[in-house]
């Protein structure tokens, strides 16, 4: 099938995808049946496309997202490089899986492409593939500078709520004033993962709880009835959201002073977070890949969709660009960019994986 990848993405990165994916999406769909396929539209948003060989094969899933963060940065190219939102994460892993997913005409198997709406947000788009879609491998596109990540970090943010007594700041007892709690909580935290934590898992890592944001009180003489603080956690195996949320407000009722009482509250609790997760490094899909591409095998830096996936198959995370650089952010940062040679590179790695498995 014709495709023509650099202009496929020059074209996704001038496409703003920031706020409203309707046209990157529209876009995309009519790539797609420009190649002489049906596309599909789900109810959450997801574009969905397969080819499938003539025997029966293994299920492939090439997975990555059309929406960016803010703001949108137009497109530039000087050369082999190409700049503006989106370039690298992760329009151009998306033009790669494209490009794969048209060359690779399957025998023996099935290809299905899923595309996501909403990785940067909520990620309902991944959570709803996760109940809908078997297969025994997925890839899943994001900047990893052609390495083949096998792992990455679950994420989930939440509240503390220390409640106290409200009143007059000279007649509320520190005892009972929960800003003056703040330490006892800020202190727990910081040895949370030592004496409570799952512990460090082989391949990620130690697991990592930051706190991030602090509110209390209206006036400079009024104590407040509570003082609220925001933190982000970054989890391993075999920690969830859930679980950790649990774990951290009994952890926390016994280290506040009496009269006082701790909650812990997940932000947006009825969306979900991405989980961790770990592939086995022998894994078929793992050594293919990588003997492809010439990268190393290595855990992803950021939070992702294939933690949803790796519960039902092995799952790698793979693309052109890095999320940073020697300079410091690309992947989000007013200058992201990619080496248009580093896409048709991963492109080339994924044909070649992708004839290997089910051609």
């Amino acid at each position: 099938m014709s495709f023509d990848l650099a202009a496929f993405h020059a074209d996704a990165v001038s496409i703003p995808s920031h706020e409203d994916v309707t046209e990157m999406r529209e876009f995309l769909l009519e790539t797609l049946q420009n190649a002489g396929l049906e596309p599909e539209v789900d109810d959450l948003g997801n574009v969905l496309a397969t080819r499938t060989g003539e025997a029966d094969g293994p299920h492939l899933v090439l997975n990555t997202h059309i929406d960016t963060v803010a703001p949108h940065v137009p497109y530039e190219r000087d050369g082999d490089i190409v700049r503006g939102r989106g370039a690298c994460d992760a329009k151009g892993p998306l033009a790669a899986l494209l490009a794969a997913f048209l060359r690779v005409d399957p025998e023996a198997g099935t290809l299905t492409l899923a595309i996501t709406p909403d990785e940067e947000t909520l990620m309902t788009g991944a959570a709803g593939l996760q109940e809908r879609l078997t297969a025994d491998g997925f890839i899943v596109g994001e900047p990893t500078d052609l390495d083949v990540c096998i792992a990455a970090r679950g994420q989930c943010e939440g509240t503390i709520t220390i409640s106290g007594e409200s009143g007059h700041a000279a007649s509320v007892p520190a005892e009972r004033n929960a800003v003056f709690a703040l330490s006892s909580v800020l202190e727990a935290l910081r040895n949370y993962d030592a004496e409570a934590g799952p512990g460090a898992d082989d391949v990620l890592g130690a697991p990592k709880l930051t706190a991030t944001m602090l509110e209390a009180g209206e006036a400079p003489n009024r104590v407040p009835d509570a003082c609220r603080l925001t933190f982000d956690r970054r989890s391993v195996p075999p920690e969830t959201s859930e679980s950790f949320r649990d774990d951290l407000e009994a952890y926390l009722e016994g280290r506040v002073p009496d009269g006082l009482s701790v909650s812990v509250d997940l932000i947006r609790p009825d969306t979900p977070f991405p989980p961790a997760f770990v592939t086995d490094a022998d894994a078929d899909l793992v050594g293919t890949l990588r003997e492809a591409s010439g990268g190393e095998v290595r855990p992803f830096g950021a939070a992702t969709e294939a933690g949803f996936f790796a519960a039902d198959a092995p799952t790698v995370v793979f693309g052109p660009g890095v999320l940073a650089d020697e300079d410091g952010g690309v992947a989000h940062a007013e200058r992201e960019y990619v080496h248009r040679s580093a896409v048709e590179d991963a492109a080339d790695a994924l044909s070649v994986t992708l004839r290997t498995i089910v051609g």
